[in-house]
């Protein structure tokens, strides 16, 4: 483990330099560098679930200074600041600055976390990756970094359990939410039209939103009403059986993006998350869980790993099949209120971003 090295404290222990006095002198805070996509405040949303909110809660604390650092001046060395500890996220970091950076974490001292929240490294993995959104290039770097990094930080124990069978070491830390950034209780949603029911999801989702067809082929609610699925994100493609509402410019930025989502919430009068029975979607975490009901809605998940336990929060779980997932979102429609106030008490109590223990711990600091 790298041991952490302030410039100030090296300067103060440097060889021939006077004994410090026998008066306590302060130790500065160690600093703590970030390595995520976008800038300015403007990031992906995993950026903000997973680092640049609980850097800023870190911040809070006093307990270290922290700084997003532009990884090729880094490398390269025209960024001067020696960093304390370097958390990187995914593939954050060039390839062709990745070699430079790890020489220079090695000489200098400096504790290197990796920060991940998706299977990258099984073979079915990357292929779905690589379908999806990631370029080789984007892939090896997040291998390379992973590797050579003194922890990991990950999102789930069935994610950790891959890691660890790599060899290396890792600290889980569950998604969390910023509760500031959403509503209170549950939504209203619009009495007119047919009934709506909101799937939101990354690109990685295409092949999970097909288990949704024949759910939706023909469904009404208890009163007759019209069932309708709407889709933002989750694929590119565009079909008669589900509805597709677009992003606005702009719409990627997450705190943009949640204001975009609350804008709309009475729109729906559910959220849905079906997954595939697959490695891949076994690793994945609860997040979508969690941001549905901070939004007001009841939650309908399919009955696998990455949902476990939801079920004692208010959610609802389901097995494949059309008439599981009629139920269970027969059953959300009728007891909205009740599944999400016990959602987001427990979303408050348990999985609200702050300076978390493990985080801290996986950090050193």
């Amino acid at each position: 483990m790298a041991p952490f090295r302030s410039s100030v404290a090296r300067l103060l222990r440097r060889p021939g330099s006077a004994p410090a006095p026998d008066a306590t002198v302060s130790t500065p805070p160690p600093l703590v560098g970030f390595v995520v996509h976008g800038a300015g405040g403007v990031h992906p949303a995993s950026a903000h679930i997973r680092v640049t909110g609980r850097m800023s809660a870190l911040a809070a604390t006093g307990a270290a200074i922290v700084a997003q650092v532009d990884p090729v001046r880094w490398a390269d060395g025209s960024d001067t600041a020696h960093i304390d500890v370097l958390l990187v996220q995914r593939d954050a970091f060039p390839l062709a600055s990745v070699d430079a950076a790890l020489e220079r974490a090695a000489r200098e001292g400096t504790r290197i976390v990796a920060e991940i929240d998706d299977d990258f490294f099984s073979d079915d993995a990357r292929a779905r990756l690589a379908r999806a959104e990631y370029a080789p290039d984007r892939l090896e770097s997040v291998q390379r970094i992973v590797r050579a990094a003194d922890v990991v930080v990950t999102s789930t124990e069935p994610l950790g359990a891959v890691l660890r069978a790599e060899g290396l070491d890792v600290v889980v830390v569950p998604n969390a939410v910023q509760p500031g950034m959403w509503g209170d209780g549950p939504v209203r949603p619009d009495p007119d039209g047919p009934r709506r029911v909101l799937y939101m999801g990354s690109a990685t989702h295409g092949g999970d939103l097909d288990l949704l067809r024949p759910v939706f082929d023909g469904f009404v609610d208890a009163t007759g009403r019209p069932v309708r699925l709407e889709v933002i994100g989750v694929t590119d493609a565009d079909d008669q059986w589900f509805d597709r509402l677009p992003l606005p410019e702009g719409g990627t930025h997450y705190p943009e993006f949640v204001s975009f989502l609350r804008a709309n919430a009475s729109r729906w009068s559910a959220g849905v998350a079906p997954l595939t029975a697959d490695p891949f979607n076994d690793a994945k975490s609860d997040l979508k869980f969690l941001e549905y009901a901070m939004l007001g809605l009841p939650f309908v998940g399919s009955d696998r790993p990455s949902y476990a336990g939801v079920d004692a929060h208010g959610g609802l779980l389901a097995g494949d099949g059309v008439d599981p997932w009629r139920r269970a979102l027969l059953t959300a429609f009728a007891e909205s209120d009740e599944r999400v106030a016990l959602a987001q008490e427990y979303v408050r109590a348990e999985r609200s971003i702050g300076a978390e223990t493990a985080w801290r711990a996986a950090l050193g600091v």
